[in-house]
């Protein structure tokens, strides 16, 4: 469950304050954060994995309230709850991909279960990718990853950040499927934040948290 009352981020040095709509959404529900390109919704992703703190207002996920939590309790409480699908995938050229699941086990500070990542790479299709780096991926091979690594630990929100940028209609499909049987499969309460109207399109049932003119080159 996600609910916000009065929730309110200050960017740093005062240059931009945004001001949410107040949302509740149940339990494995889905929420569409709707807007333009830099109209806040990423922001509202960061407040919503803890990974921001807000300047005003109530903000509870996945039944806590963040406004009780600091510091490591904070970044404890993210990796068994959270499920966090960036732009921008964060995935190691270093590691190999059934490495770069493990880190989800690493963060939660919980010994790696080889046997889930295998069960978590296979679910999405990637059991023979297990041992390549992510420089050998295509693109959407690559998302992929990143979400079985947001799935892995069953978490009860999973935070999707503009998933279907730059995919054709039949990758954008397919995204959507996916996150959607993930949510489905450990109960997860799922956020899109998307400019995507075919993303609305493919989810008429979800609930949409609009968002306002684009506030400038600032914040996350």
């Amino acid at each position: 469950m996600i609910r916000t009352r009065g929730l309110a981020y200050a960017y740093p040095r005062g240059q931009v304050v945004l001001r949410f709509d107040d949302v509740t959404v149940q339990q494995g529900r889905t929420l569409l954060l709707r807007g333009a390109s830099g109209s806040g919704k990423s922001t509202w992703l960061a407040l919503a994995a803890g990974l921001l703190t807000a300047t005003e207002g109530e903000l509870v996920v996945a039944d806590q309230a963040l406004a009780s939590l600091a510091g490591g309790a904070r970044d404890a409480w993210r990796a068994r709850c959270i499920g966090f699908l960036p732009q921008r995938l964060h995935l190691s050229d270093a590691l190999t991909v059934a490495d770069n699941l493990a880190l989800a086990h690493f963060a939660a500070g919980l010994p790696v279960d080889r046997p889930a990542i295998a069960q978590a790479l296979a679910a999405l299709e990637l059991g023979a990718l297990a041992a390549r780096r992510p420089h050998q991926l295509s693109g959407g091979q690559a998302q992929r990853v990143a979400l079985a690594r947001a799935v892995l630990l069953r978490p009860r929100v999973i935070l999707a950040d503009e998933p279907t940028a730059s995919l054709d209609d039949t990758a954008c499909a397919a995204a959507i499927g996916l996150l959607r049987r993930s949510a489905q499969g450990c109960g997860a309460t799922l956020v899109i934040a998307t400019h995507d109207a075919r993303v609305r399109q493919a989810l008429p049932d979800a609930q949409v948290l609009a968002f306002g003119e684009r506030v400038g080159e600032v914040g996350p």
